[in-house]
């Protein structure tokens, strides 16, 4: 299964692509909202193959995730894979500039399932997918907005 999503925002391609690699404000970002959050590197930033164990209640049950930086092309890119149980994820963020205070910003995330149980899974969000993507959509406008605010304070 796929989701995709685009987003215009008003904020130089630099400024938009160091807001998504701040992975210390994502860290963050996960643990208040329940996410227990291990990295699997030292330093600030990861290398290709480093990236974080993460713990969290999904439908009742306690998870295990590992994410993984996949691919790095300051500013134009960022790949990131992650397992959890049978399920395979794959999120890719791509920059676009448009001009030089306005960037287009596409991703995709794409689920595989590799077991019954995770087959499942994905199955359900099928069922749910047009829900899903409004919910997607409108958190990705959220971001863009949020990125969007912290562009005109630090101007």
């Amino acid at each position: 299964m796929q989701v995709t999503g685009t987003e215009d925002l008003a904020a130089p391609i630099e400024h938009v692509f160091a807001e998504l690699t701040a992975f210390d404000a994502m860290e963050r970002q996960a643990m208040r909202r329940g996410i227990e959050v291990r990295r699997q590197f030292r330093g600030a930033a990861p290398s290709i193959g480093d990236g974080w164990e993460a713990q969290f209640k999904f439908r009742g049950k306690q998870r295990t995730a590992k994410i993984t930086l996949q691919a790095y092309d300051s500013p134009n890119m960022v790949q990131f894979g992650g397992v959890s149980g049978g399920l395979e994820t794959t999120s890719l963020i791509e920059l676009v500039p448009l001009s030089p205070k306005r960037t287009r910003v596409n991703l995709v995330f794409k689920m595989s399932p590799k077991t019954l149980s995770a087959r499942l899974l994905v199955q359900s969000f099928k069922l749910a997918r047009s829900s899903i993507n409004k919910r997607f959509k409108a958190r990705i406008t959220q971001y863009a907005r949020e990125i969007e605010n912290r562009v005109v304070k630090t101007a």
